[in-house]
């Protein structure tokens, strides 16, 4: 539910292979968990507030971001919905990006 994922929150759904990413103003994103460089699992390191690929050492910010390379471009998203409370993310559905826009956030 919307409610388990207070802002500022960054919380692996291992399962869903994603990162469900509560911005600081409520906003939504999901963020697969696959490196764009070679597809490695990134992690979220919460003393930087980046995820971090171990594999080559690309970094990326709160909004799947490239910040340190060799990843090409930001990682890739799941579209999100809001419905009843219920957070609905479809990982059917993986879309490539190369930038952040704000309409890529869902907000309840």
């Amino acid at each position: 539910t919307l409610e388990e994922f207070p802002a500022g929150s960054v919380t692996h759904i291992l399962n869903g292979r994603f990162y469900l990413v509560r911005l600081p103003d409520g906003g939504l994103l999901a963020i697969y968990h696959r490196c764009t460089h070679l597809g490695c699992t990134v992690s979220w390191e919460t003393d930087t507030q980046t995820f971090f690929c171990p594999c080559h050492g690309s970094r990326f910010d709160q909004n799947g971001v490239v910040e340190n390379p060799p990843a090409p471009r930001p990682l890739d998203i799941f579209p999100v919905l809001v419905q009843d409370g219920q957070i609905l993310v479809n990982t059917g559905d993986l879309q490539t990006r190369q930038g952040f826009e704000t309409a890529q956030v869902t907000y309840p």
